[in-house]
């Protein structure tokens, strides 16, 4: 079939649609503009969104992206429900967006897509194994590349995406990932008080026993996204598509980890000691993976990791390293189902010399996260609580007013937050991505960024293979 423009609003449409969403000769080549913060200048390709994170960044509208988006994806399910996300949030009764979706599905999607170039801004969330190739070849085109996590996830592909970053600054594009772990209020707070010098005291060296900070995160295979039952693809359970624990989750917790620690500090490979790393399983029936896939038999390319009936998959994992002499433990946990009333969770402590500041999500917690203040090494506990309660009420209420310090014990007190800062997982996407915008009207990602990506995907990689041994 030619050239088939479909819109989003059009979904029975495509469903059968094999065509182009091309552009003219001379609409070609977007890329090498400037960027200035005008209206509609940032033209946005999706590339092959097998996950609803690519639906997410389209959540809200933005001034400086034209609402025409261009999606290049093989046929099948996974595009089907991206473009069904984003129909729902173009018909939601509540803010409704406003996008209009120019849809190419065929087997040369990235072809394709690298010759007609209709955008200059390529957004991917999906399979992780073909990432680092989709991202290789939009920067050698001279595409900014806005990617969700991770990169890569393998050791063998890192220098790959080494020379990406080397290839962006050469073409003069941005390459950036993510973070949407960033904008957590909790995650703010911890950093601000663990880089309060009369409050934290500074980072401990820690040890493999008790690291300087000790960070996991739980995730859920089985989950609610924007209002509906996710449904997962059945290639999300092959980890050497989707990626293990070590090389997945795990990179936003190796980024919060330096982001506090060393914040706008620029790392370096040379400051990483890799310590130890494990992997271990999580265990399907057919009757739960049929649950959030849809199928109901394992594909021929998951019997692999199939045994006594139950698929099972190395989606855990636990790394310790020293960054430039602290010691940091990194633990990324996949269970079946959240809890009754929960969902994934977060838990983060680091260990000054004055205090610990400890996130905590548990049931005592109502399953939101909270930060805590442990006084650990305070000779005068009247002058420490006075420094925190500057901290708090003064110092960080200047950038997120109504912050309030309650005690709860002679050595422990908890921040109490206005909920109108806890926002919620979702609309961190839309924060990032507005962050992403001013990189590009500024023409450059801050000094730090590009080596901390990098040192980033070290970590992580590095983990998967020290798990394997």
């Amino acid at each position: 079939m030619n050239k088939n423009v479909i819109s989003v609003l059009a979904m029975a449409t495509l469903l059968s649609a094999c065509g182009g969403g091309g552009q003219k000769p001379a609409e070609k080549e977007q890329s090498s503009a400037k960027f200035t913060g005008a209206k509609g200048e940032v033209k946005l390709m999706t590339l092959d969104p097998g996950h609803f994170h690519a639906a997410l960044i389209q959540k809200s509208m933005y001034e400086q992206i034209d609402p025409t988006v261009y999606v290049y994806a093989p046929e099948g399910d996974d595009v089907n429900q991206h473009l069904g996300r984003i129909d729902a949030f173009n018909k939601r009764a509540d803010n409704p967006t406003a996008w209009i979706e120019k849809v190419y599905t065929g087997n040369d999607y990235l072809e394709k897509m690298l010759a007609e170039k209709p955008g200059n801004v390529m957004m991917v969330a999906g399979n992780n194994a073909k990432k680092t190739e989709y991202i290789q070849k939009a920067v050698e085109a001279g595409i900014n590349v806005f990617a969700d996590k991770p990169m890569v996830i393998t050791p063998e592909a890192f220098p790959a995406l080494e020379q990406s970053f080397k290839t962006a600054a050469e073409k003069g594009v941005l390459l950036y990932d993510i973070m949407t772990e960033r904008f957590e209020i909790t995650n703010i707070i911890q950093k601000e008080l663990a880089n309060t010098p009369d409050v934290f005291g500074g980072l401990i060296d820690g040890t493999t026993e008790e690291p300087a900070i000790d960070i996991l995160s739980v995730h859920n295979f089985c989950k609610v996204v924007s209002g509906a039952a996710l449904k997962r693809p059945a290639w999300f359970f092959d980890m050497s598509q989707q990626g293990e624990g070590n090389a997945d989750v795990a990179t936003h917790l190796v980024d919060l980890a330096q982001w506090s620690a060393f914040p706008e500090v620029v790392l370096n490979k040379t400051d990483v000691q890799m310590t130890s790393a494990k992997h271990w399983t999580t265990d399907f029936t057919p009757e739960q993976f049929e649950k959030v896939t849809g199928l109901k038999e394992f594909p021929e390319y998951l019997k692999k990791d199939v045994s006594d009936g139950k698929l099972k998959i190395f989606a855990n994992g636990e790394m310790q390293y020293k960054l430039k002499g602290k010691a940091f433990k990194v633990t990324a946990l996949w269970d079946f189902e959240a809890p009754e009333g929960a969902g994934d969770s977060h838990y983060c402590l680091m260990r000054g010399k004055l205090s610990n500041v400890i996130i905590k999500q548990t049931k005592d917690e109502k399953y939101k996260p909270a930060v805590y203040v442990e006084a650990t090494g305070a000779t005068d506990l009247a002058a420490f609580e006075a420094s925190l309660k500057k901290a708090v009420e003064e110092s960080i209420s200047a950038k997120y007013a109504g912050l309030k310090l309650t005690k709860l014990a002679d050595k422990r007190w908890v921040v109490e937050i206005p909920a109108q800062y806890s926002v919620g997982h979702e609309a961190h996407f839309g924060q990032v991505t507005e962050k992403y915008l001013q990189y590009l009207k500024d023409g450059k990602l801050p000094e730090w960024e590009v080596p901390n990506m990098l040192v980033k995907y070290y970590i992580t990689t590095e983990a998967l293979k020290l798990s394997k041994k």
